[in-house]
């Protein structure tokens, strides 16, 4: 294995030197990473200005994701999306959701179209989205809401972690969901 990546490495850094115009030094360095890193950023501790450009949408990540934990005035946070057959179905499901504070918000996308397998056929359908903000805590009773109150016999409901934004409106979020 040591081998290949050497050779590999030496390919790379001869086909890089024989080309008749500069190479960034970037692409230069990134030839000469370490097998046991992963990225061109890890790999150029000896540059910090590079590392640093590199890194910089991990960290403001990381960041946004500390900032969330150690605030007490927000809590983990998530969105879900939920579709729906059509725009009737789309508000009352939405009004019920925020009604019974199981969500800040939510944003109605008409006009999707979703094509799937069901039953062994392939189906394509219009439908409307629905894009619920709310706490992670409230996933399980959110859940059981849209099932009682969906005319799907399986609706959809997925979430995605809310890793960091704007602080004010995660307090909000908070503020305007039940515990």
């Amino acid at each position: 294995m040591a081998s290949i990546l050497a050779a590999s490495t030496k390919a790379s850094f001869v086909f890089a030197s024989s080309l008749h115009r500069r190479l960034p030094l970037v692409g230069a360095f990134c030839f000469f990473t370490s097998p046991s890193k992963t990225g061109c950023a890890q790999s150029l501790a000896i540059f910090p200005l590079l590392q640093s450009k590199f890194r910089r949408h991990s960290a403001a990540t990381s960041v946004g994701t500390k900032a969330m934990e150690e605030k007490s005035a927000t809590v983990p946070s998530i969105v879900v999306y939920v579709t729906v057959p059509n725009k009737e179905a789309g508000k009352k499901l939405a009004e019920s959701i925020v009604k019974e504070r199981l969500a800040a918000c939510v944003n109605r996308v008409p006009g999707i179209e979703s094509v799937y397998e069901w039953k062994g056929e392939i189906q394509t359908d219009s439908e409307e989205l629905l894009i619920i903000k709310t706490r992670q805590s409230l996933l399980e009773a959110l859940t059981e809401h849209v099932r009682a109150n969906h005319e799907y016999e399986v609706p959809e409901v997925i979430s995605l972690p809310i890793t960091g934004g704007n602080l004010k409106y995660l307090e909000w979020i908070k503020e305007s969901t039940r515990e």
